[in-house]
């Protein structure tokens, strides 16, 4: 009888770990697509990002082109940190830019920044 509940119990202990690290990478790519969800949120908000307003973005509605259309963002950007720098002031790479420093101006903490980057980084 002693041997049957300890191997019920080693088994059960197997099982539970074995679904734990099932649902790790699903975990991760859950917290993943939130990010990403967030930085789109972020970036559609008229009121923060509002990247729709010089952007084309798919998904996005009434796009504005003074920008260019954010595709291809991993090839155009291959360093997500020069896309971050990018979005934060763009006025280090373009001096004569139309698109607003995000970071210097407040209108953007690093968090969402880092929040929008993922978000593009998608497109």
């Amino acid at each position: 009888m002693h041997i049957a509940l300890k191997a019920t119990a080693t088994a059960a202990s197997v099982l539970a770990l074995a679904g734990m690290l099932s649902l790790s990478p699903t975990t991760a790519n859950a917290e993943e697509a939130t990010v990403v969800e967030q930085g789109k949120k972020i970036a559609f908000d008229r009121k923060k990002g509002n990247c729709l307003a010089c952007h084309m973005i798919a998904g996005g509605t009434l796009p504005g082109n003074i920008g260019p259309p954010l595709v291809a963002m991993q090839q155009r950007f291959p360093d997500k940190a020069k896309l971050h720098a990018q979005i934060y002031d763009a006025r280090t790479a373009n001096p004569h830019t139309m698109m607003p420093p995000f970071g210097p101006m407040g209108i953007l903490s690093d968090d969402e920044i880092d929040k929008i980057v993922e978000f593009v980084y998608t497109l």
